[in-house]
C-alpha cells in the first residue's frame, strides 16, 4: 500500500494511505485511509488540478450525490473490504 503526502492550503502536512484509485469521467479518485489499521478512517479525494498541471491537487469529495456515486464504484473494486459511508 502506498502512502504519500499532502500539503493542505495552510501549509502543514499530512499523510494517506492509497488503498485505490479510479477514473470516472475524465476525473481521478483517489480512496485513501489514514492508517494502515482495519478500522481505519477512509476519504475520497478527487483531483481538481488543471490537465495541463505538473502536479495534482486534491481535494475531498463533498457534494453528497459524487460522493455516493464515487463510493459505489469504490466498493465494487474492493469487493472484500467493509467500506461504509
Amino acid at each position: 500500500m502506498e502512502k504519500i503526502k499532502f500539503q493542505s492550503p495552510d501549509g502543514t502536512e499530512e499523510e494517506f494511505y492509497v488503498e485505490e484509485q479510479t477514473r470516472i469521467g475524465g476525473t481521478s479518485y483517489l480512496l485513501v485511509s489514514d492508517s494502515a489499521a482495519d478500522e481505519a478512517e477512509a476519504y475520497i479525494l478527487k483531483d481538481v488540478s488543471p490537465e495541463a498541471s505538473p502536479e495534482a491537487c486534491y481535494e475531498m469529495v463533498e457534494d453528497e450525490e459524487e460522493l455516493k456515486a464515487v463510493f459505489k464504484v469504490f466498493e465494487q473494486m474492493l469487493e472484500d473490504v467493509n467500506l461504509e459511508i
